[in-house]
C-alpha cells in the first residue's frame, strides 16, 4: 500500500493500480472546539469516519442511479475504505457552495443586505482550499487567470454543482430534512478532461434541519434512517 496524500481527515492511498481514500476518526476546527469547516486537526471522536463513508456511500450511490459522473466505486462500511477513480483537483482544491437558505458565512458577509433565514435562489459560489488564508472566495477571471479553470469550465462546475445539491436537497426531502446549504468538491478524471464530483458527501459537507433545528453532522445518519 502506498499512501499518496495525507488528508486532515481522510488519507489517500493506491494497491494494485487501485485507488482508495480511507475515512479517519479526526475532526476539523479550531482551539479544540470541533467544526467541520475548520482548517486544523481539533481531536479525534469514536466512529466519526465510519458516519462519513456510510452517509457519502448513500449520497454517491443515489447520484449514481440519477446519472451523475463521480469518482465513486464502491466502498468497505467495515474498514472505512472507498475506491475511487483516479482524479487531480483543481489547482490545489476548490470547493463550490450552492445556498438555499442565507445562513453563516454568507450572513457574516452581507448581513447588511438579508436577514438571516431569507430563502436564497440556487446562489453558488466558489472558495479554494487555502488553510493559511481561510479558504477564501474566488471569482471567474481569477480563476482562469491563475490557470486554475480553464475558459468555460467556472459555468459548468456552477451548473453541475446547482444539479447535484437539488439532487441531495430533494433526497433530504424525502427523509424530512431540509436543505439550507452544501459544500461539494469537483475534479478532472485521469487521462481526460471529465469533471467529476469527488471526495466526499456526508453531513460534514452541508447544513441540514429537521423542524427548524441544526442537525449535527456526525448524526445525520440517524435522522435520514441509514
Amino acid at each position: 500500500m502506498e499512501v499518496t496524500y495525507r488528508g486532515k481527515t481522510k488519507n489517500l492511498f493506491q494497491e494494485d493500480g487501485k485507488f482508495f481514500m480511507q475515512f479517519k476518526d479526526d475532526m476539523t476546527g479550531t482551539d479544540g472546539v470541533f467544526d467541520t469547516g475548520g482548517n486544523q486537526v481539533a481531536g479525534s471522536i469514536a466512529g466519526a469516519g465510519h458516519e462519513c463513508i456510510k452517509v457519502s456511500k448513500y449520497f454517491f450511490e443515489r447520484l449514481k442511479e440519477e446519472g451523475i459522473k463521480t469518482h465513486y466505486i464502491n466502498a468497505d462500511l467495515e474498514k472505512n475504505v472507498m475506491e475511487v477513480k483516479k482524479a487531480s483537483v483543481f489547482g490545489k482544491g476548490i470547493e463550490v457552495i450552492t445556498r438555499f437558505v442565507a445562513v453563516g458565512s454568507f450572513i457574516r458577509r452581507y448581513g447588511s443586505y438579508i436577514e438571516e433565514g431569507k430563502p436564497l435562489n440556487n446562489y453558488t459560489e466558489i472558495t479554494l482550499k487555502d488553510d493559511d488564508r481561510d479558504d477564501p472566495l474566488i471569482i471567474e477571471d481569477a480563476l482562469v487567470q491563475l490557470g486554475i479553470l480553464k475558459e468555460g469550465e467556472y459555468d459548468k462546475i456552477c451548473q453541475m454543482n446547482i444539479k447535484i445539491s437539488n439532487i441531495i436537497k430533494d433526497i433530504l426531502k424525502e427523509k424530512g430534512l431540509d436543505l439550507y446549504d452544501i459544500k461539494l468538491e469537483y475534479g478532472r478524471l485521469a487521462g481526460s478532461d471529465e469533471i467529476v464530483l469527488i471526495d466526499e458527501v456526508s453531513g460534514g459537507n452541508m447544513r441540514a434541519y429537521k423542524d427548524g433545528k441544526y442537525i449535527k453532522p456526525l448524526e445525520l445518519s440517524k435522522y435520514m434512517g441509514i
